[in-house]
């Protein structure tokens, strides 16, 4: 029965029930962190091969002579390029490869065009005082966090199930101070949903105001698929080259939840127009990134192929973990009727909306029982949900015993914030 059919006598039995049920799950002095989508040490291990690879094979050279241990190639070796743009389905000479960070690269880009025009006769965007970025929601914190450090007014667009809200985004883009719209299109941090067709396709044929306006397409999950079901989302160059909007994406990737979060290798991938903006600005910035840690990436996986079958590993390590949190989720709040949740088919995140007004009352309760998740209101600019009821679980690092466990606590807590203020 849920909730919402509950007599008062019965609620206010509820929240005494599971506030010593709370009672009792504290005693345990649990310490569970599922606060940032980590990989585990299992998949980390996948990797460790990589490490000693050009010490086994004694060659550091790439495919065109360069001596990797060296100086030079500022956007990457030309083998990398190609796997990279593989990954991305571009050509390798829409790629730049960069350190181990795509949000590095991308807090690059912005900063790029804050300082110079992204388009001739637009002014740089920092010469824009009431500039404007578009922020689907739920979205990635860190995104938010860069265009608030650049100082930008940030815009919420609705997200449902295909995406974000055309309808919203297209109108908001007939506004010239808005300069650009963050994406994550296919399953997408936190809510897990891909982009559909349709919306690509929209965004590929948007027609803003701002000649200068840049879609961030950070394709962070692209090839994170759980299973043999998967989403597949069209490829926004060749949506663009048909819409004569060539120059309005650029997208970003890395391996950094495919072999080593510190130590991966990031991309980008650009039109000629972009690119040329964004590597003048690098090559006065780097000599050149690490090469080996390219090299080794590419002797490790051998061409894309390999990299698909490293991630099939990755995935029998996943799907178990995302398998548990759903589970849970059914047996433990469906029928009280106070949550929703996505059934994400990749990625690495499962996205929860709990009863309105209680997601910080969810996260404290964890917290205070020994599981930290991230900060309620971190999927949304400026740390504000305005319903407060969306919480991001990042499932991928505990330990399956541990993180039943923490799904246990947060089904008690979810149970409880909603009885709570039902009784208030």
């Amino acid at each position: 029965m849920q909730y919402k059919d509950y007599s008062s006598q019965q609620l206010f039995e509820e929240r005494d029930a599971l506030r010593q049920k709370f009672e009792e799950i504290k005693s345990m002095g649990l310490k569970l962190n599922m606060a940032r989508g980590v990989p585990s040490p299992d998949q980390l291990s996948l990797s460790l091969s990589m490490l000693d690879i050009l010490y086994r094979e004694a060659d550091c050279t790439a495919e065109d002579g360069t001596d990797c241990r060296n100086y030079g190639v500022m956007d990457g070796i030309p083998e990398c390029k190609r796997l990279m743009a593989d990954m991305l389905g571009v050509t390798p000479d829409m790629v730049m490869i960069g350190g181990n960070s795509s949000l590095n690269m991308m807090f690059d880009t912005i900063s790029c065009f804050m300082n110079k025009p992204v388009v001739p006769g637009c002014p740089a965007w920092g010469l824009v005082p009431d500039r404007k970025f578009l922020c689907p929601v739920p979205g990635y914190d860190r995104h938010f966090g860069v265009t608030e450090y650049f100082d930008f007014e940030m815009i919420p667009v609705p997200m449902d199930k295909n995406g974000p809200i055309m309808d919203v985004v297209e109108e908001l883009v007939k506004d010239p101070a808005v300069k650009g719209m963050w994406c994550v299109p296919k399953y997408s941090n936190p809510s897990g949903i891909s982009y559909s067709d349709e919306v690509v396709r929209r965004i590929a044929a948007l027609k803003p105001a701002a000649k200068d306006f840049r879609v961030m397409w950070d394709n962070a999950y692209c090839i994170h698929d759980l299973g043999d079901e998967t989403d597949e989302l069209l490829n926004i160059f060749e949506e663009c080259e048909k819409t004569g909007n060539i120059d309005l994406p650029i997208e970003f990737c890395s391996t950094s939840k495919i072999t080593f979060p510190g130590s991966g290798v990031a991309a980008m991938a650009a039109s000629e127009n972009n690119m040329r903006i964004i590597k003048n600005k690098y090559k006065f910035q780097t000599i050149g990134y690490d090469k080996l840690n390219m090299l080794r990436h590419v002797r490790f996986f051998g061409d894309f192929e390999g990299m698909k079958a490293h991630m099939k590993k990755h995935a029998d390590v996943l799907r178990p973990r995302f398998e548990i949190v759903v589970n849970k989720l059914d047996e433990n709040l469906k029928d009280y009727g106070i949550v929703s949740f996505n059934r994400p088919r990749g990625g690495y995140f499962v996205c929860v909306d709990v009863m309105d007004g209680t997601a910080k009352r969810v996260v404290e309760l964890c917290k205070e029982a020994g599981v930290n998740l991230t900060g309620a209101g971190a999927t949304y600019p400026y740390g504000k949900d305005p319903r407060d009821s969306n919480i991001r679980i990042a499932p991928s690092f505990p330990s399956l015993e541990d993180l039943s466990k923490a799904m246990d606590v947060f089904c008690v807590c979810a149970r409880l914030a909603a009885v709570e203020k039902l009784t208030a």
